[in-house]
């Protein structure tokens, strides 16, 4: 990976090669840990972290489903955010937000240990790329929430994903849709999946697994201000199957078609999906005015 110069670790920029924690630390053995993931992009004014606010407010809730104690404001933590994004020099990058239970006793509970906060930047490009997405539907089911908090953005779960998508690449597939425990279409492993017929939006919901996703709302926002209808519903693999188009989101994939399910081909990307890529585009570049409020200048 590409490494920059400074990590923030508990209210202090230590440098990179600097940014550690012992190999006892909770998190490592029984993962114990939430993160948020946001992006900063280049825009007319300056580079901006998109909708930083939204991510800081899903960090915390995740850390109290998860029980972590976070010893840091928001106001903190965005402060923090902005400083070390300018400290690293990025004109764009990702950001990666970590709250884990550190080092201090080993067991389940381990109530003693501390929390630790971590910020972390570098330049990273899309992470499926431009080419459009081979999709498979994985063999592992997607956590259920009577079994872990699925609306947590939490370290421990994401081993599914893991699971997940080195299936799909050994199978000679980009990325890999889970299905939850009844059957039904949740997320891919690190994105949201949207489906369009007769220009219809629809995208999975929370209660199938899925996570809340902060670009599946950014979609849904941009598809609405288009006149185009967005709705959260149940789906089957067969809808994936019968869509006009198909289409992944994430902060770190950004909106990317999908080519084929299953080695079931469609035709990509589809009007709706490049009209959506454009609008978000145009968002996250700052070149929209009506979505300047998502735009958090980095500054100190």
């Amino acid at each position: 990976m590409e490494e920059a110069e400074w990590v923030w670790m508990d209210g202090t920029l230590v440098p990179w090669d600097e940014a550690r924690v012992h190999v006892l630390t909770h998190a490592l053995h029984y993962g114990t840990a939430v993160f948020e993931g946001t992006r900063v992009f280049e825009t007319p004014r300056g580079p901006a972290a998109f909708r930083l606010d939204e991510h800081l407010a899903r960090l915390v809730r995740s850390t109290r489903m998860i029980g972590l104690t976070l010893p840091y404001t928001v106001e903190e933590l965005r402060a923090a955010t902005l400083g070390t994004v300018a400290a690293n020099g990025h004109p764009a990058c990702y950001i990666r937000h970590l709250v884990h239970r550190g080092y201090g006793e080993m067991g389940i509970a381990a109530r003693g240990c501390p929390t630790v906060v971590s910020i972390a930047s570098w330049s990273w490009g899309p992470l499926l790329g431009s080419d459009g997405v081979r999709l498979m539907t994985s063999s592992w089911r997607r956590n259920d929430h009577t079994v872990v908090p699925t609306a947590a953005k939490a370290a421990g779960p994401y081993l599914n994903s893991v699971l997940a998508k080195n299936e799909a690449l050994d199978a000679g597939y980009d990325e890999a849709v889970l299905l939850n425990a009844a059957g039904y279409v949740s997320e891919c492993t690190g994105a949201n999946i949207f489906v369009v017929r007769d220009g219809l939006l629809a995208t999975p919901p929370s209660s199938a697994g899925a996570l809340d996703g902060i670009t599946q709302d950014t979609v849904e926002r941009l598809a609405t201000d288009m006149g185009l209808p967005a709705v959260r519903r149940e789906l089957l693999r067969s809808d994936l199957y019968a869509a006009d188009e198909v289409f992944v989101c994430g902060t770190g994939a950004g909106i990317a078609h999908v080519t084929s399910v299953d080695r079931r081909e469609l035709s990509g990307p589809g009007p709706i999906t490049a009209k959506l890529a454009d609008a978000y585009e145009a968002a996250v570049h700052g070149h929209d005015e009506r979505y300047h409020h998502w735009l958090t200048p980095i500054t100190t």
